[in-house]
């Protein structure tokens, strides 16, 4: 029986989603947690795509085929009682034997955090602590140079040329939290590894007057992965809503 998991995670803690030899993951752990429960059988976990190291998910989704017969809530209650704490099975459900969290993908919507005022250390995990004053009104005009479709080749850190950088970006925006933070959002068909931290750290320096909006552009259209500068940290990074066809957990 397929079961598709929806969770949470902190991850502060972790060098990834993806399981890596000798490191501790988010996959990792849910597999662990899944052979202990599915009557010490291994069974592979197949997330919506990866986040690494110390990105946090309030909303991550995987399947996985179990050979025991187990209700949803039965399945979430077990799984959480063998998860660390920093991981929480918000919902599960059962889906079709061709389903897939990963193929199945409509959009994806990021978040990425930022303290523009006093450092704060209870946030430093969560929140990039940056601490200094930006021009947010040209950091606003330039993130919608990032709207519809595009090569995104010049943003993606790890890249050949072979590989597909087209994606499409539905929604882009800044939004001011109060006087000291602010918040990206970043929604679309797929994201490439880094790109968003790689785009705000490019609207960082719009942000910090090193850049223009017009430089931004060119950064884009070049499609050339050596000029994108700086690369915003992971901590501030969150997936936040995955979206699939006739699915609702």
């Amino acid at each position: 029986m397929r079961f598709l998991l929806k969770f949470s995670y902190d991850g502060s803690n972790y060098a990834g989603y993806q399981s890596q030899p000798g490191l501790n993951t988010i996959q990792e752990c849910l597999e662990t947690a899944i052979y202990k429960v599915n009557n010490h059988i291994k069974k592979s976990v197949h997330a919506s795509g990866r986040t690494d190291k110390k990105v946090h998910a309030l909303a991550q989704y995987a399947h996985v085929d179990l050979d025991i017969d187990i209700s949803p809530k039965k399945l979430k209650r077990a799984l959480n009682s063998n998860l660390p704490n920093d991981i929480h099975i918000i919902d599960t459900c059962i889906v079709k034997d061709d389903f897939h969290a990963r193929y199945n993908v409509i959009s994806k919507k990021y978040e990425y955090y930022m303290n523009l005022g006093e450092y704060n250390p209870l946030e430093k995990n969560y929140v990039f602590q940056y601490n200094y004053k930006l021009n947010i009104e040209k950091m606003e005009e330039a993130i919608k140079i990032f709207l519809g479709e595009h090569d995104f080749r010049a943003f993606v850190t790890d890249n050949k040329e072979k590989v597909n950088c087209i994606r499409t970006i539905t929604s882009a925006y800044i939004e001011k939290q109060d006087n000291q933070k602010i918040k990206f959002v970043f929604e679309g068909n797929g994201f490439l590894r880094y790109q968003i931290r790689n785009m705000v750290g490019n609207l960082i320096q719009v942000g910090e007057n090193k850049i223009t909006k017009e430089d931004l552009l060119q950064i884009l259209l070049s499609k050339d992965r050596t000029k994108f500068g700086k690369t915003a940290p992971a901590n501030g990074l969150y997936l936040v809503a995955v979206k699939y066809n006739n699915i609702d957990i």
